[in-house]
């Protein structure tokens, strides 16, 4: 069985700037991710980082990648136009995206979603409870009702995304607010998955629960295919209709 190969993205700037992180992520959230996914024997796991030649995401790794994820926050406007439009036509053509917590206003989900993609915040440690809307599928496999989280960022509604094909989380904070936190759609030949735990200055991505919902989003999202996009003309006589006619055209007038 071919392993399902993943690219997991980080700006990796935080770690290297702001000791609150480099003491919960000292080799960098993206390694914390790997370590997390790579327990399962079926995932081929590998990083990239920004500050990495074309952002680590050049057209032979991304051609060989099944599952992107992304993490992003203080640097959106950093990554190059010309990546994200690589990246975008991968996920047009199968690869599978998982947009984390503040990627939501990366270049790259903003193009997909075609929307602001903006919201509320606040960040005073708060407990978040998140809800399972869809025990059925196949991100929500293998969890209870919920599972909250002790101390987190709080993310609110309005969400200026697309309504979802499948809504798979919504989170409700201890302010009040509610959030649709785990929300699916497909672009072309490809899947993306929006999860919103794991802000940098709260060990979120070593919580276990947290891990196996991204490993089974993984799996969700994971390539089955290639689409490559092609417009090309088809004049009428290759037209399959139009071939088989003109055979048995020859067939009954052999002396033409």
């Amino acid at each position: 069985m071919k392993k399902c190969s993943v690219l997991v993205w980080n700006e990796f700037i935080h770690e290297k700037s702001d000791p609150r992180v480099s003491a919960i992520y000292p080799d960098g959230i993206h390694q914390t991710l790997k370590e997390g996914l790579s327990v399962d024997p079926h995932l081929d796991v590998e990083t990239a980082t920004l500050a990495q030649p074309e952002h680590g995401l050049t057209g032979e790794k991304l051609n060989s990648t099944d599952v992107l994820l992304w993490w992003g926050h203080c640097a959106h406007e950093e990554v190059k136009d010309e990546v994200v439009d690589r990246v975008q036509k991968r996920v047009l053509e199968g690869m599978g995206l998982i947009a984390l917590h503040s990627a939501h206003y990366s270049k790259i989900f903003r193009r997909l979603m075609g929307t602001s993609c903006s919201l509320t915040w606040r960040e005073a440690g708060e407990r978040e409870r998140v809800w399972v809307c869809n025990p059925g599928h196949p991100i929500a496999q293998g969890l209870d009702r919920y599972f909250e989280l002790e101390n987190t960022e709080m993310y609110g509604e309005p969400f200026g995304i697309p309504t979802p094909d499948e809504q798979v989380f919504l989170s409700w904070f201890e302010g009040g607010e509610v959030f649709r936190s785990g929300n699916c759609w497909k672009r072309g030949n490809g899947k993306i998955f929006y999860f919103r735990p794991g802000h940098e200055t709260y060990p979120i991505y070593k919580n276990p629960t947290v891990i196996q919902i991204i490993r089974n989003a993984v799996h969700w999202a994971c390539s089955e295919g290639r689409w490559i996009d092609s417009c090309p003309n088809v004049p009428k006589e290759e037209a399959p209709e139009f071939k088989e006619s003109a055979s048995k055209n020859s067939e009954t007038n052999p002396s033409e």
